[in-house]
C-alpha cells in the first residue's frame, strides 16, 4: 500500500501547530473548529482536552455528536507567510472516531504542546482520524 502522505505533506502536517477540523452537522452544513493534533503514521489524534468547553461532558460536544452520526471529516492545515512564495495548505479527508486515550498519542501531544504537561489526557477521550485521502497545494510547487 502506498503512503497516504508525501514526504512534503507529512513535513507540513507535523510542523503545523493547529488545524481546523470540519465535521458534518445534522443539516449537512460543515462545522469547523480549531484543534490541536499530532500525526502518528497515517492517523491524526486530537485530544478533547481541559481547555474550556461549551459543555461539561466532552462526549456531548457538537463535533463528537457529528462524528458519531457521520464519521467522514476533513482536517485543514496551512502555512501562512507574508512571503507568499511560502504559502501552503493540506486538506485531509478521513474517517473519525471517538476513542479512549492512546499512550503514544498522549506522549506525542505533550512533546508538541508543553501546555499539556499538566492536562489529564490519559483519562479523556480523543478523536482518532484515519487518513483516507489528501489534497495539497504549495506556492513553491511539489
Amino acid at each position: 500500500m502506498l503512503p497516504v502522505l508525501t514526504p512534503a505533506e507529512r513535513e507540513l502536517l507535523v510542523a503545523t501547530r493547529r488545524a481546523t477540523l470540519a465535521t458534518i452537522a445534522p443539516d449537512g452544513a460543515p462545522r469547523p473548529v480549531p484543534v490541536c493534533f499530532v500525526v502518528i503514521g497515517d492517523v491524526v489524534w486530537s485530544p478533547l482536552d481541559e481547555k474550556p468547553k461549551a459543555v461539561d461532558d466532552v462526549r456531548s460536544l457538537a463535533r463528537v455528536r457529528d462524528i458519531r452520526e457521520r464519521p467522514t471529516v476533513a482536517l485543514l492545515v496551512d502555512r501562512w507567510s507574508e512571503d507568499w512564495s511560502q504559502l501552503a495548505w493540506l486538506r485531509i479527508a478521513g474517517r473519525a472516531a471517538l476513542v479512549d486515550s492512546e499512550p503514544a498519542a498522549v506522549a506525542a501531544l505533550r512533546a508538541k504542546y508543553p501546555q499539556y504537561a499538566d492536562h489529564d489526557l490519559e483519562s479523556r477521550p480523543m478523536i482518532r482520524i484515519e487518513i483516507a485521502g489528501v489534497r495539497s497545494w504549495s506556492a513553491a510547487g511539489g
